[in-house]
């Protein structure tokens, strides 16, 4: 009998624990996780609650850690079970993206957040280190991509935007923002491999890239007159300039960031400016392209080339799969779970992060009551809910699930964290806990306790207590007048 810990074996509201021994049972350890697949070898656990002492079995340190996190969360809770705990995780990829180049939290925050994720066996920290809003990490090959964007005239994203999108430089009056150095963001990287958390870099291509633009604008599109087009919101492909630069700070980042992915973006690109260019037409004949867009693959397919070749895989959002995509990359559906299943279809390796119930900067109550936030209603019970593997899709190809906190409307930590939890321990047990094991009532009580040891280490969480009706109706939309709202827990 597998028991599910995802938050904390002993709040009593999981399946109790087994009442023998392995000594008893004859069953090894060894023995009981032959049938895991590898890596989930390495992160089970079994944990033998005995009168005056406790057996913690693992294969590996880092399945001794997990069980660990589950005896900190039980001493933290005050109880104490009976019997046997044997867990290990559903998914490999249990993970939570956090958008730095909107809104710029700074390494104590991001620590503070490995911490929380490390107690809910969360093992991978998708970092967005640069968008149209700034560029967040040291490079030494391009340095006016932080001295030229890291800063910006706007505290808030919509305050940047509402002043015509002004970047400064750091000493400027009234100048907002920050940059990660190199050691920095080595030192985080140490920091959350210790708890047995992946760090994942995103540097974004070619769309959301206004602000590399600003900085080199050698890397911009071209027009007919030998105009730059400045302002322009993606990178043009036809230019070579575009892959130095791109190359020489994946170069930098591989060197920072041992995660064997690297994330790519690929999403949103405008690719407004490509018709006009006479670098993109050039390359265009040089390719037998037809049509503009085609220009996105090829840039995909020549930076994934350049990172295979230094032994990682990437990462693209799912419009990737629009425009031709190597088959070792993996894409990360965002647009609800159509780009998964699709991927998953065509023998790419998945993880899905859908907007309609993984995006944490959507609301998570009625707007009335709540810190202005976008798009639907995704309440905690609603993230709960989610299951990642869609019809349709192949069950091999699907590494995992991830949160993600895009911070245009987020600008200081406390807010972020606000956001976070406890949505993001839905999102973790339904990483870890397999679809069968799930059941809302039971998850909200182990959620509101944690909540109270998540606020008294400083987290800055959600009011379960004061959560309306229609929130915890699971709801995604107000039901049409005259409908009752459905509750039954």
């Amino acid at each position: 009998m597998k028991l599910i810990i995802i938050l904390a074996a002993a709040l009593g509201l999981v399946p109790a624990p087994v009442k023998h021994t392995p000594e008893k049972d004859g069953t090894s350890f060894k023995e009981a996780v032959a049938q895991l697949e590898p890596w989930q070898q390495e992160e089970a656990y079994r944990i033998t609650f005995y009168e005056k002492r406790i057996k913690v079995e693992a294969l590996t340190p880092q399945g001794r850690f997990r069980a660990q996190k589950t005896l900190e969360q039980l001493e933290l809770l005050g109880e104490r079970p009976e019997g046997t705990i044997f867990d290990y995780p559903r998914l490999r990829h249990r993970g939570l993206m956090l958008d730095e180049s909107r809104s710029f939290h700074g390494i104590e925050f991001l620590k503070k957040q490995i911490d929380a994720m490390a107690l809910l066996k969360l093992n991978v920290l998708h970092l967005h280190l640069d968008d149209s809003a700034g560029w967040r990490l040291e490079s030494e090959s391009y340095p006016d991509l932080t001295a030229l964007t890291a800063w910006r005239m706007g505290y808030t994203y919509h305050e940047w935007e509402a002043g015509r999108y002004q970047f400064a430089k750091a000493d400027t009056p009234g100048a907002s923002g920050g940059y990660y150095t190199k050691a920095q963001m080595k030192e985080l990287v140490a920091y959350a491999a210790g708890r047995y958390i992946t760090i994942i870099p995103e540097i974004e291509m070619p769309g959301h890239s206004m602000e590399v633009g600003y900085a080199y604008p050698q890397v911009l599109c071209e027009l007919p007159d030998g105009r730059l087009h400045t302002g322009a919101w993606d990178l043009c492909p036809g230019n070579e300039a575009t892959y130095r630069l791109l190359e020489a700070v994946l170069k930098e980042v591989m060197e920072v960031f041992p995660s064997p992915l690297i994330h790519i973006g690929g999403d949103e690109a405008t690719m407004k400016t490509w018709s006009q260019c006479v670098n993109c037409a050039r390359r265009m004949q040089e390719e037998g392209y037809t049509e503009v867009k085609q220009l996105q693959g090829y840039l995909v397919r020549r930076i994934e080339r350049f990172v295979a070749a230094n032994g990682r895989r990437i990462i693209g959002w799912d419009e990737i799969l629009e425009t031709g995509v190597p088959q070792n990359a993996v894409v990360q559906s965002w647009r609800g779970s159509s780009g998964g299943v699709r991927a998953s279809a065509q023998g790419h390796d998945v993880i899905m992060s859908p907007n309609t119930h993984c995006y944490f900067n959507y609301y998570q109550d009625l707007i009335r009551k709540e810190p202005k936030a976008v798009g639907e209603l995704v309440s905690l019970r609603f993230a709960y809910g989610y299951e990642p593997l869609a019809p349709g899709m192949d069950a091999n190809h699907l590494l995992g699930v991830q949160a993600n906190l895009w911070t245009e409307l987020i600008p200081t930590s406390e807010h972020a964290e606000y956001m976070l939890y406890p949505r993001l321990l839905a999102l973790a047990e339904t990483a870890w806990t397999p679809a069968s094991a799930k059941e809302y009532k039971g998850f909200r009580k182990r959620a509101r306790a944690l909540v109270d040891v998540l606020r008294a280490r400083g987290y800055n969480t959600f009011d379960m207590d004061t959560e309306s009706d229609l929130a915890r109706s699971g709801l995604q939309r107000f039901p049409p007048e005259g409908v009752p709202i459905p509750l039954d827990d």
